[in-house]
């Protein structure tokens, strides 16, 4: 498989030492801003097979689970509620006959095979109030096409994990959204330079928007218009942890622990991410930022133009991630450690008392 979809809940700091020979930072202590993505296990329900023709990529059949979930059919219906709820009816109806025509068709005639999974979000992200399901088709590489479907098969209804998919120090591409701006002038969406002091009419303006030939104004010229709310894709960002979701830990397991910190504390920082909450479930921590906001999908998919270069090949070693609040200007790690430092405060003993 070579995508997957993950849920960006916030930033982050770690702690690391560089090995990157040559560089001047080697065997040095360095600090890095990083992106934690929650990724709770998505669960297929069919796959699609697609010929390649002149013209593109055209699609053989498709094959469905016999179960669809709510959340799933949801979205393919504009008014589930009031609706009559006929979404895949169709689907459910087809014998095995029939199935077994459709894949028999896509062995013979395509090229690509692709599977369709989607998000589980009433079980795994309620804290996000959604009710319909994020679907995606992900390409299966790798054997022939026969192996593929096999392979298709084998992942009906079953739930898959972000590490089938991805891996530590792997690199990825992440695909999303970007923050909405609205309508921005040119100053702010463009770069451009204002206009001086004295200006007649305003000076966060373009002064002249072209000559008086061509009759018209190109599209070099800045403008007015739509900032952010862009779909972007950012290539070749680090997965430097694939971590364990919180509900998956025993006891004695905790997802923000390194060897030189040994503190038992999970990945959501004190009070949580921001405007996102708690990171129960399983995650990636990817370098640097990627685009959208929180509680936005982001679709990580494997490098297309994988690097080669020093980066690429580094194993990371974490020395400690920051939990500490992002809400202010956050110094504890847990709430032991606040409540060593500050003692029980008023909030602590109401609940207590409730307890």
């Amino acid at each position: 498989m070579t995508a997957f979809i993950g849920y960006k809940a916030g930033m982050t700091h770690v702690l690391r030492e560089l090995t990157r020979p040559g560089s001047k930072a080697h065997k040095k202590e360095i600090v890095e801003g990083v992106s934690i993505l929650e990724t709770p296990p998505m669960i297929a329900v069919g796959y699609v097979g697609y010929q390649q023709t002149i013209k593109g990529l055209k699609a053989v059949g498709t094959v469905w689970a016999s179960n669809l979930s709510e959340t799933f059919l949801r979205r393919h219906s504009k008014h589930w509620m009031n609706g009559k709820k006929r979404a895949f009816a169709h689907c459910k109806s087809k014998s095995d006959e029939e199935k077994a025509k459709v894949e028999k068709r896509i062995q013979e005639n395509a090229d690509v095979v692709r599977l369709v999974c989607h998000t589980q979000m009433k079980t795994k992200l309620k804290h996000l109030r959604q009710k319909k399901a994020h679907v995606m088709e992900i390409q299966v590489n790798g054997g022939d096409v026969s192996d593929k479907i096999a392979f298709c098969k084998s992942k009906l209804e079953q739930e898959i994990v972000v590490s089938d998919v991805f891996g530590k120090d792997d690199m990825c591409d992440t695909i999303a959204v970007t923050k909405g701006r609205g309508t921005e002038g040119v100053i702010t969406r463009w770069g451009i330079t204002r206009l001086p002091r004295k200006t007649h009419r305003g000076l966060r303006k373009v002064a002249c928007i072209g000559a008086w030939h061509p009759a018209r104004v190109s599209y070099t010229v800045a403008r007015v218009g739509q900032n952010g709310y862009h779909h972007r894709t950012e290539t070749n960002k680090k997965i430097y942890l694939v971590g364990k979701g919180e509900v998956n830990c025993t006891a004695e397991e905790y997802n923000a622990q390194t060897a030189t910190d040994l503190t038992n504390k999970h990945i959501t920082p004190m009070g949580g991410f921001v405007r996102y909450g708690e990171v129960k479930q399983d995650f990636i921590m990817i370098k640097g930022s990627c685009p959208g906001l929180v509680k936005r999908p982001v679709t990580l998919r494997k490098s297309l133009i994988p690097p080669t270069n020093s980066v690429a090949k580094e194993e990371v070693t974490l020395k400690w991630i920051d939990t500490s609040s992002n809400f202010g200007h956050g110094r504890f790690q847990t709430p032991k450690e606040r409540r060593d430092t500050t003692g029980m405060l008023k909030r602590d003993k109401k609940a207590e008392a409730e307890a």
